[in-house]
């Protein structure tokens, strides 16, 4: 069986993804940030200052998977958080990838986190992997984020960037917070609603990691380079809204308008009324199959 490393493991993806290998008999190496406290942890340095530390935690593993990143909505969009947001992307993926390049034997795959945030607004029109980057903060930051793994490709290294959707998760995310709005009756459409949802249920979204970490010989092992980890049904989020109601039997009468969203999450709230129809195409043609394709089995897996 392989051996591992997990950066994020913490995290609702993470944790999800360190379980599942586990399951399948892998043994799982978690990267932490302080003094490893459990056998399976070794220490890693996020800033990089101390490359030695990190290629010494990762050496002799199969794989190396990048998860590691600020929240984009645990906070408001302050000018220090979104240094935060960037560093703890740019920084920590530029550090595991100098130190996958700096081994003598390096693992086979690289799979580092991204987002489809990549392509900024795309209103209406649907995108795949071949569309250009977009503009805006998080844009921004997805190339730079995307940039920094370019170290370990550069190496030979497979470098596959997994550009993630909104994971539908009850136990955290973004979906998190609307379960329980809605479960109380006060759920309702974002803004106008027309802006599109890429998302993926948090069971596919792990499926698809081990699929591209190719493991069992499957077809993912094939690819390297951006993923678009989504659902292949992006949907808006009025009928989002629509969704919720019907599988929880509540109301959703509780629009909430973008003046308002704009007054309380600052400039985060463009990204929540930005609209991105986004597409996994590269999964499909390598023959990913997803057991939650539509929003609304998504949100029924969430809840089982």
């Amino acid at each position: 069986m392989a051996r591992i490393a997990v950066t994020g493991s913490s995290g609702l993806i993470g944790g999800a993804l360190v379980r599942a290998l586990r399951g399948d008999g892998h043994r799982v190496v978690r990267l932490v940030r302080g003094a490893p406290s459990r056998p399976d942890e070794a220490r890693w340095d996020p800033s990089g200052r101390q490359q030695e530390m990190t290629a010494a935690a990762i050496d002799g593993c199969d794989a190396v998977v990048h998860l590691a990143g600020a929240g984009v909505a645990d906070h408001r969009w302050t000018t220090h958080y979104k240094q935060v947001l960037r560093d703890s992307r740019v920084l920590g993926t530029a550090a595991v990838a100098a130190a996958i390049a700096s081994l003598d034997r390096r693992p086979a795959t690289f799979l580092c986190g991204s987002a489809i945030g990549w392509y900024g607004d795309t209103g209406d029109r649907a995108v795949d992997e071949s569309a250009p980057a977009g503009s805006g903060f998080l844009a921004d930051v997805s190339v730079a984020w995307e940039a920094a793994a370019r170290p370990a490709a550069d190496a030979g290294v497979r470098t596959v960037l997994a550009r993630t959707g909104l994971v539908v998760a009850r136990s955290g995310g973004a979906w998190g917070r609307l379960f329980p709005l809605f479960r109380a009756g006060l759920g309702g459409r974002l803004g106008d609603g027309r802006q599109y949802w890429s998302a993926i249920s948090l069971g596919d979204h792990v499926a698809a990691l081990r699929f591209l970490l190719a493991l069992d010989g499957d077809a993912g092992g094939g690819l390297s380079g951006p993923v678009n980890l989504t659902g292949p049904e992006p949907v808006t989020n009025r009928e989002v809204t629509r969704v919720m109601a019907r599988v929880l039997h509540r109301p959703a009468v509780f629009p909430v308008p973008a003046p308002l969203l704009r007054l309380v999450l600052g400039q985060f709230a463009e990204d929540v009324l930005g609209s991105q129809r986004v597409l996994p195409a590269r999964l499909l043609e390598a023959g990913f199959t997803f057991r939650h394709p539509t929003v609304e089995s998504a949100v029924r897996a969430a809840l089982t």
